[in-house]
C-alpha cells in the first residue's frame, strides 16, 4: 500500500470515528430527553450534523445496537473506577464499603464528564423500556467488579433470604438509576438539588442503601426478623 493510500485510509478512519462520536452524543441527548422510540434515526442524524439520514444505520445498525454502543461508551470508564475502588477495599466486610463501590463509580463518572450530562437520564429511559432494559442488564452483568460486589454483599448479609436479597437488589438499582437521573435533570434545568455536589449525592444514596439492606424483613409466617 502506498503512503498516499495509507494516509487516505487513516483519514477515512478518523472521519468515521468522529462521525460515530457525534452520532452517539446526539442520540444520548435525544434519547435522554424524549425516550428512545420517540426519536427517529433521521432526527439523530440531523442533530449530529449529518446530511445523510442513513448515517445512524450505516454506523450502528439497529436502534438496539445504538443503545448498546451508548451504554458501552460509559461502562468502560465506570468499570475502570469501580475496579480501582474494589482493589482498594480488598477483603472488607463493611457493607458500606461495598455499596460505595456500587454507587460511587457511576456518580464519579458523571461528575468527571461535566455538565450537562445525559447518561443518567438515558439510563432511566432504557430501564423503563422492557425491550431495551436487557441491554443495560447484560452490560452490568458482564462487569467483573460488579460480580465481586454482589458476592461481597451476600457475605455481609448471610442471613438475608434469597428472595429478600433479590428484591433489595432491584430496589438498589432503581434508587441509583432514578436518583442520579433526577439530579442530572435538575442540573440541566438549573433547579435546586438536595445535595451540593455529585460526591455528596453519592453519600446520600449510600446512606439510604445501607439502611435499606440492613432493614428488618418480614418472614412468610409474618414474623419480623432483624
Amino acid at each position: 500500500m502506498s503512503r498516499t493510500t495509507g494516509n487516505e485510509a487513516g483519514h477515512r478512519a478518523l472521519r468515521a470515528h468522529a462521525t460515530r462520536e457525534l452520532i452517539l452524543t446526539a442520540a444520548e441527548r435525544l434519547f435522554a430527553e424524549h425516550g428512545v422510540f420517540a426519536v427517529s434515526n433521521r432526527q439523530v442524524s440531523e442533530a449530529a450534523g449529518q446530511g445523510n439520514n442513513t448515517a445512524v444505520g450505516y454506523h450502528f445498525g439497529t436502534k438496539a445496537d445504538l443503545v448498546r454502543a451508548i451504554a458501552r461508551r460509559h461502562s468502560a470508564p465506570i468499570e475502570e473506577i469501580r475496579q480501582r475502588m474494589v482493589a482498594e477495599i480488598g477483603d472488607s466486610t463493611d457493607l458500606r464499603d461495598w455499596l460505595s463501590c456500587l454507587i460511587r463509580p457511576v456518580v464519579e463518572h458523571l461528575a468527571e464528564v461535566g455538565s450537562p450530562t445525559w447518561f443518567a437520564r438515558f439510563g432511566a429511559q432504557i430501564m423503563t423500556d422492557p425491550s431495551l432494559r436487557t441491554i443495560m442488564v447484560e452490560e452490568s452483568q458482564s462487569s467483573p467488579s460488579l460480580v465481586r460486589i454482589v458476592e461481597a454483599l451476600h457475605r455481609c448479609l448471610p442471613d438475608l433470604p434469597a428472595e429478600v436479597r433479590a428484591e433489595r437488589s432491584d430496589m438498589a438499582r432503581q434508587l441509583l438509576v432514578h436518583m442520579t437521573a433526577e439530579r442530572e435533570r435538575a442540573l440541566a434545568d438549573g433547579t435546586p438539588t438536595p445535595r451540593a455536589s455529585w460526591d455528596e449525592a453519592a453519600t446520600g444514596i449510600v446512606d439510604a442503601l445501607v439502611g435499606m439492606w440492613q432493614a428488618p424483613h418480614t418472614t412468610r409466617e409474618g414474623d419480623v426478623t432483624a
